[in-house]
């Protein structure tokens, strides 16, 4: 009987293991395609689970999003790290908004989990608010060496993320070749003392929304 008993319990946790698996791989697809507006239920839906599962892995939806985007958040960081690391200011931060850009363009739920506020997240809060440090450093630096405008604040990144949300494109591809195309114009306005230089190839981009 113990060991029937022991038997189910471990079928069991298996069975918790897949379910909450599914559900992350759901979540990252739904929010990374749709944004973050995604319901629970509807994440639910996609891994055919019921949304009391969902909830009983992820009490809340910012639980949901922290754990889903946690690899995400380690990438973004060690963006960073490398761009802080560089021995030249302007280009550890070109580095690091080209990266983020694309980043963004392949995964548009992410800017928003990582410029959002999960107070529930205590351990993801910490880590995008190091980052946010570590990226304000880089930008004190930039502007030290001159390369950087003296006026640019971090919301302007947030302004070149909001612009790269609204690409839309037939492949993720296209979306990526769009993407650096307007990193660079961006990265142009962002200098101190702009100096033209070639834009990366346009991509073929529909000129209304359908």
């Amino acid at each position: 009987m113990r060991a029937v008993t022991t038997q189910v319990r471990a079928h069991l946790r298996s069975d918790a293991r897949d379910n909450r698996e599914r559900i992350l791989v759901v979540a990252r697809a739904a929010f990374a395609a749709d944004g973050l507006d995604v319901p629970i239920r509807e994440i639910a839906r996609r891994a055919e689970v019921g949304a009391a599962t969902v909830y009983r892995h992820f009490p809340t939806k910012e639980a949901l999003l922290t754990e889903a985007f946690a690899e995400q958040m380690a990438t973004c960081s060690a963006i960073v790290d490398e761009g802080l690391e560089a021995g030249d200011p302007w280009s550890g931060f070109r580095s690091v908004i080209e990266k983020l850009m694309e980043l963004h363009a392949l995964d548009r739920g992410f800017a928003r989990a990582f410029t959002s506020q999960l107070p529930n997240a205590l351990e993801s809060a910490a880590n995008r608010d190091r980052t946010l440090r570590q990226l304000l450093e880089l930008v004190r630096r930039a502007k030290e060496a001159g390369r950087l405008r003296a006026d640019f604040v971090l919301e302007d990144i947030a302004l070149a993320l909001m612009a790269n949300e609204g690409i839309r494109a037939e492949t993720p591809q296209m979306r990526v070749a769009a993407s650096r195309r307007l990193t660079a114009l961006m990265m142009q306005s962002f200098q101190a003392d702009p100096v033209p230089t070639p834009l990366p190839p346009a991509a073929r981009l529909p000129l209304s929304r359908r």
